[in-house]
């Protein structure tokens, strides 16, 4: 989701009349001046410190600033990460100043798969998700998997769907990095290590592979619910045939990615797949979970594989392993054919929804964007 929210800052921080907002430790909406954005935004800031500076501005004001820009004509207020979405009392008090409220949904995992994410996850989301109900003017998607999941929810709730947007994200992973230079042909998975991310059925697929596996490169950082693939990590039964990483920079990332020979993608759900759009990008073939938004997301391209056949995972993996493999082969051709989506079309689709919205054009059955529409003249934010 970080990626995300910074992809809107940006956007936002270009647009004439576009202003930030954050919440305070009271969880009250303030305004944060647009220069301060524009420091947190350089390259090689000090987010932490710039951080702490504007939480201290945000408790002493900036609530009226925020309600004066909720006041003007075709004002827009969005969240675009899942934070403060909960937060129903403030969200209605920039509407009733006359703001139209449009969030984005990411995706509603905690509440499709609870054994997946902490109790307090799971409250907050039922919580972030019945204030997009009762509040929002309209929403943000970014995959028809999860504009279902939340009509359907909705609906469960008796509320409903506000009018809706379907755009694919865009991608800004840098595809500079070097290759890994003269190392042993090796897959990589990128996800954080939780439960959800499947990483015990990959290990499993590992395991079955003997001793003449591949080298596995794991980018992700430890998380909620994955004892038993921790456990395994550290039992140090796998050998040195699997690598932790941990956080990886963007420029390690795509140098990891370049030198792999696929990416592997196990998950049990997703709100998108930024990791499969990205090692596409990059000319790389992926092996993932056959799940509805990852057909999405990677089209005709990929390897399709259950979540849960950790001998169909070995075997496909084998595959891709062999020198001059065939079936790698064949799906860099299918790759060659494969367009990434790019943030221009994204916010070209966002900008055109806000302004219907404004106009009042909006319809309720959601739009999908997925080629670029031309922008306005105008910016709603």
């Amino acid at each position: 989701m970080e990626r995300v929210e910074l992809a809107y800052a940006r956007h936002v921080a270009v647009r004439p009349g576009g202003v930030f907002c954050g919440s305070d430790a009271l969880g009250r909406f303030g305004l944060i001046p647009r220069d301060e954005v524009a420091a947190l935004l350089a390259p090689g800031a000090d987010a932490a410190a710039l951080a702490r500076g504007i939480q201290r501005r945000l408790l002493l004001g900036g609530q009226r600033c925020l309600l004066e820009e909720a006041s003007r004509p075709g004002a827009i207020f969005s969240i675009v990460s899942h934070h403060g979405l909960h937060r129903r009392g403030a969200i209605a008090r920039l509407k009733q100043a006359g703001a139209r409220f449009v969030p984005a949904v990411h995706d509603i995992i905690p509440i499709e798969y609870p054994q997946s994410t902490r109790w307090l996850q799971r409250r907050l989301s039922h919580a972030r998700m019945r204030a997009v109900g009762h509040e929002a003017d309209g929403v943000l998607l970014f995959s028809q998997s999860v504009r279902g999941a939340l009509q359907a929810w909705l609906v469960g709730q008796g509320l409903a769907m506000p009018p809706a947007l379907v755009a694919p994200l865009g991608l800004d992973l840098p595809m500079t990095g070097a290759a890994v230079a003269g190392a042993a042909p090796y897959f990589i998975c990128i996800a954080t290590i939780e439960r959800r991310k499947n990483h015990r059925m990959l290990l499993e697929a590992w395991r079955r592979l003997g001793a003449g596996a591949p080298r596995l490169i794991l980018v992700g950082r430890r998380s909620f619910g994955a004892g038993e693939a921790l456990a395994l990590l550290d039992s140090g039964a796998l050998g040195d045939r699997v690598e932790e990483r941990g956080h990886a920079s963007d420029g390690e990332l795509a140098g990891l990615l370049a030198g792999a020979q696929a990416l592997l993608l196990p998950t049990l759900a997703e709100g998108f797949g930024i990791p499969v759009i990205e090692a596409l990008a990059a000319g790389v073939p992926v092996l993932c979970s056959d799940i509805a938004v990852l057909r999405e997301v990677g089209g005709a391209v990929p390897e399709y594989l259950s979540p849960s056949d950790p001998a169909a995972w070995s075997a496909m993996i084998a595959a891709y392993a062999m020198r001059d493999s065939p079936a790698r082969a064949a799906q860099m051709a299918r790759l060659a054919g494969w367009a990434p989506p790019h943030w221009a079309g994204h916010f070209a689709a966002v900008e055109a929804f806000l302004a219907d919205l404004v106009a009042g054009r909006a319809a309720g059955e959601a739009k999908v964007a997925m080629r670029p529409r031309p922008s306005h003249n105008g910016h709603p934010f």
